[in-house]
């Protein structure tokens, strides 16, 4: 059994920043990736950003420059520091897990940007 526990959601007023946590739990032997998805209501869910083991990432284009992943593998755990917000940013976040042969997902924690 593996779990995700996210924090580090909440309000904040455009211009200001969050740090988003995701703590993996169980069953796990091998990571493949791990990765932070976002969702607005109405809109589908997109990738936000990912870090491989190896420590490669990939960002949306429209968060480049103003987010960070980073990834502690000692604790599994994966951070998502999110600077310079906008009110377009505002969605539910998603941490996502990647096994060799299976993805689990987090519960999601709501990122609200407004003045």
């Amino acid at each position: 059994q593996v779990q995700l526990v996210e924090s580090g959601g909440g309000l904040v007023q455009p211009g200001g920043s969050l740090r988003l946590s995701c703590a993996a739990s169980g069953s796990i032997f091998s990571i493949n990736a791990m990765g932070w998805y976002r969702q607005a209501p109405g809109v589908q869910r997109e990738l936000v950003a990912a870090i491989t083991s190896g420590g490669s990432t990939t960002y949306v284009r429209s968060v480049r420059g103003r987010f960070t992943i980073s990834r502690d593998n000692a604790k599994n755990t994966v951070y998502l520091q999110m600077n310079s917000l906008k009110p377009e940013d505002t969605a539910v976040y998603y941490c996502k897990l990647d096994v060799p042969g299976w993805s689990y997902w987090g519960q999601g924690t709501q990122v609200t940007v407004s003045s």
